[in-house]
């Protein structure tokens, strides 16, 4: 099985056209990776904090609805967080967040399962990155990569972050326990600004990553997996919005690696430039789908 800890909250979509009716879409960066892996198959655990308000019981449903496992989720008391969505006419999204005093950030020790006894977590995005929970996020990452595969998606929101090199230093520490990456050249540029991301993803590699990945929306992806370097093309996409497709991106990478025995201790010592080549694929097209409709709507194994 496949945890992935982090936010769950509602995306509230504002459209270009029509700005007067914002339309409510369960989103949160990690319970859209969450609910890919469940629609394309895998086992799947959801690891967060859930508000037991009208919000918080739509994200439960949404979860449920997609084969994702809700034995660790923790009833907060606290309200769902809100993120509001702009999309421009191409299809593009920018966010405002509504997040104080909110059900995601409030982990406190003994919320998270001691050795659960996951094949690997996915963390990333604004629980590791926002107090006071994020620390308690970090330790227990922290913990249990000694045996258990960690992957880190960062899924930068600049808004809630702080101080650039305060959270520098905190991805720094992250670095440490993922064994897979995935980062968009967008994130990089805010994190290292005028950095190239191959450099950042070569040093990352030498200090022990199993795979890097830097996503580049329509131009495809740079890859760093079984002792070499390559680039895969973006899927054929005909655009709708591009909510959540990051997180299909991040999902089905893992749901590939998942299949084909990479994510265990040890896999992705074994991980090839050709298999890395037929995962990340696997995960544009997922992507491409995502982008396709609207809101974070990952598609069904049964719809590829």
């Amino acid at each position: 099985m496949i945890g992935v800890v982090g936010e769950a909250l509602i995306d509230l979509k504002v459209g270009h056209e029509d700005a007067g009716h914002p339309v409510a879409h369960p989103g949160g960066s990690p319970m859209n990776v969450a609910v890919t892996l469940g629609r394309l198959g895998s086992e799947v655990a959801f690891l967060g904090r859930v508000s037991g308000d009208a919000f918080g019981r739509l994200l439960r449903t949404h979860l449920e609805a997609s084969d994702v496992d809700l034995r660790w989720v923790v009833d907060a008391k606290e309200p769902t967080s809100l993120a509001i969505v702009s999309v421009d006419p191409v299809g593009s999204a920018s966010y405002a967040f509504h997040v104080e005093g909110t059900a995601d950030w409030q982990w406190t020790e003994g919320e998270l399962p001691h050795r659960p006894g996951l094949d690997a977590v996915h963390a990333g995005s604004l629980a590791l990155a926002v107090d006071p929970g994020g620390a308690v996020v970090e330790r227990w990452l922290t913990d249990l990569s000694a045996g258990t595969t960690i992957s880190l998606d960062p899924n930068v929101r600049p808004a809630l972050l702080g101080d650039r090199e305060g959270y520098r230093e905190r991805l720094e520490r992250w670095l440490e326990f993922a064994a897979i990456v995935k980062v968009s050249d967008e994130d990089l540029e805010w994190i290292w600004p005028g950095v190239d991301p191959a450099e950042l993803a070569e040093s990352w590699i030498t200090k022990g990553r199993k795979l890097v990945v830097v996503t580049r929306g329509g131009e495809g992806s740079l890859v760093w997996a079984g002792g070499e370097a390559f680039a895969v093309p973006a899927a054929p996409v005909d655009m709708v919005d591009t909510v959540g497709a990051g997180d299909s991106f991040s999902g089905a990478l893992l749901d590939w690696l998942g299949r084909n025995d990479r994510l265990r201790p040890g896999g992705l010592d074994r991980l090839t430039a050709g298999e890395a080549r037929e995962a990340v694929a696997f995960a544009s097209t997922v992507a491409a789908i995502t982008c396709s409709r609207a809101g974070a709507n990952p598609p069904f194994r049964s719809e590829l």
